[in-house]
């Protein structure tokens, strides 16, 4: 259990309210960063896009993009941070043994990770960082994870950020659980301002089969919330033996996103939240779509 985690989240709580949280990625300069998806009408994954392809605007004002990632190119490609959230309280019951089965499969796919932090959660929160050169230590930790108490899934994100927070590169967080929080201090609001002042990337999976009818909605609201404000994407398998299926669109979204940045125009430290948009201008005509991050917060300097 990790118990100064709490204070840290209200820290970073009243950072972004007021004094703010730093924008994404800072070597020296102000550089801001976001993850990108782009898909077509189909929901397919569009690649091999340029820099010349995008336009980034803030608060309505255009920016010129001074750093620029395909993930799916052969280019250099920021360094890539994965957080694994599992839930492990004791209404995962018989389904705990397949669910660590495919989160192993899935980390044995997406090997392009620099470090794994595993977070597993039931009524406390437990966390670990394991960089590749100990994986087999990584899978010994998934394996033992046991069944029981209620769910802290709000408290677990939080601990998350808070240890993610000035790794730099880029930052995913693989969200897994079966249903709504049960036991977290922190709440939603609360949670989606921390994520709002984060740069991470959560792609959420709800195996919501054993949830009454208006539990799994309330859920499927949550998750996808959690997911949209990152920029990232909630699934919904209808059953567990699905998530294999699930693992692998993950691990091709995670592999086909962009990376954009720049240096904002706005040279003031005022720690306010700044809306971005990003859209992709085709020259062939095709809609395509783009999800990722809403906004930043401006970094902050007292008067």
């Amino acid at each position: 259990m990790v118990p100064l985690w709490r204070a840290a989240a209200v820290l970073a709580l009243a950072a972004s309210a007021g004094a703010a949280q730093q924008p994404t990625f800072r070597s020296g300069v102000d550089l801001v960063t976001f993850g990108a998806s782009v898909t077509d009408r189909k929901g397919g994954l569009v690649t091999g896009l340029a820099a010349a392809d995008f336009i980034v605007e803030e608060d309505g004002v255009r920016q010129t993009l001074q750093y620029f990632a395909d993930g799916g190119g052969d280019g250099p490609a920021p360094e890539l941070h994965l957080g694994l959230l599992l839930d492990v309280s004791e209404s995962m019951g018989d389904d705990i043994a397949f669910t660590k089965t495919a989160a192993v499969k899935f980390l044995n796919t997406l090997v392009d990770a620099v470090d794994v932090t595993v977070v597993d959660f039931d009524t406390e929160v437990r966390v670990a960082r394991y960089p590749q050169s100990e994986f087999a230590r990584l899978i010994e930790r998934i394996r033992q994870g046991k069944a029981r108490g209620w769910t802290a899934l709000y408290d677990a994100i939080g601990v998350y950020l808070d240890g993610a927070s000035g790794l730099g590169g880029r930052t995913i967080m693989l969200l897994y659980t079966d249903g709504g929080d049960t036991r977290s201090a922190l709440s939603l609001p609360e949670l989606l301002d921390l994520l709002k002042a984060s740069d991470v990337t959560v792609y959420a999976i709800g195996e919501l089969e054993h949830q009454s009818p208006s539990g799994a909605t309330e859920a499927r609201m949550m998750l996808q919330r959690i997911a949209d404000v990152t920029g990232g994407r909630a699934f919904f398998p209808t059953s567990v033996k699905e998530l294999d299926r699930v693992y692998e669109q993950v691990v091709g979204e995670i592999r086909a996103q962009y990376t954009l940045g720049y240096v904002s125009t706005n040279t003031k430290a005022d720690g306010r939240w700044r809306k971005v948009e990003i859209k992709v201008v085709r020259r062939d005509g095709r809609d395509v779509h783009v999800r990722a991050r809403k906004g930043y917060f401006a970094r902050y300097v007292k008067p």
